[in-house]
């Protein structure tokens, strides 16, 4: 499993987790589907519980406003970001 597999995997767990997303599972939660409206029908709260969670997790700082919903678009873009960010690679302990 790459690294990018590994971190899409975190972040899967760290949405059904901290969402509470009862009878999902990673497989469930396609990496480039929209996680707000259509996808997996998030909305401001759960942003704000999911914003927290990632940096938690992956010790980042997530932006706020328009930056921080381009981050949300979706795992594939929450991926992008750690990335981004060095968090990726970082030795943060995975939660669970």
């Amino acid at each position: 499993m790459s690294t990018t597999d590994e971190l899409k995997r975190r972040i899967k767990q760290a949405l059904i987790e901290e969402l509470d997303l009862r009878g999902k599972t990673e497989a469930d939660i396609d990496d480039a589907a929209p996680l707000f409206g259509e996808g997996l029908g998030l909305d401001s709260l759960d942003a704000l519980q999911l914003a927290m969670a990632i940096e938690e997790r992956f010790g980042v700082a997530v932006p706020e406003g328009e930056g921080g919903r381009a981050v949300f678009a979706s795992v594939d873009a929450i991926a992008e970001f750690l990335v981004r960010s060095g968090a990726a690679g970082s030795g943060v302990p995975e939660a669970g």
